[in-house]
């Protein structure tokens, strides 16, 4: 089995920003900079025929190159109510949304279910156990993060390998984004 997700991959001096807001929240699993994506599409766990499906019709999806900045950050709750993941936002989310559908049409397309839950575009910073946090003063510290904008002109088909220490990613394909 595959376990598959389709994202993009921020610029280097993006991803260096969000590893410099890393730290102060204890408990907290703080992502490495291979980890640091933003999701467009989780596809989950898959045959090999169906992840070469997916793989195949991924290359149908047109979008222009995205110009992106972040803008703020949040958490995400479990089903108690407690803290699970703290992440950086991105904007704006109308095109990243555009382009989470076109995606989302072409899994369908290769014979998988339609994502279920709603999308909210995001970069994942740490995952949270039970015991960690509390959060509020670094969430309140990172209220008002931003950058400059910057450019993605590619999504990222990854395999999810999940280890002792946290998941790890392996880029599986690469689409350009060029608009045509």
């Amino acid at each position: 089995m595959h376990r598959l997700f389709v994202a993009l991959r921020p610029p280097r001096a993006i991803r260096e920003r969000l590893l410099g807001l890393m730290g102060g929240v204890p408990g907290a699993r703080w992502q490495d900079d291979a980890q640091l994506h933003l999701t467009l599409r989780f596809v989950g766990e898959v045959g090999t025929h169906a992840a070469e499906d997916v793989a195949a019709v991924l290359g149908s999806v047109h979008h222009a190159p995205l110009e992106l900045r972040l803008a703020g950050c949040g958490m995400f709750d479990d089903s108690r109510g407690k803290p699970n993941a703290v992440w950086a936002g991105v904007s704006p989310r109308d095109p990243l949304a555009a382009l989470h559908r076109k995606v989302d049409q072409a899994i369908v397309r290769a014979g998988l279910e339609p994502e279920r839950r709603a999308y909210l575009p995001h970069i994942t910073l740490a995952r949270m156990s039970g015991s960690a946090g509390p959060v509020d003063r670094w969430l309140a510290e990172h209220a008002a993060l931003t950058s400059e904008p910057f450019t993605i002109d590619a999504m990222v088909l990854y395999e999810s390998r999940l280890g002792h220490g946290g998941a790890s990613y392996e880029p599986i394909a690469r689409y350009p984004l060029t608009g045509i």
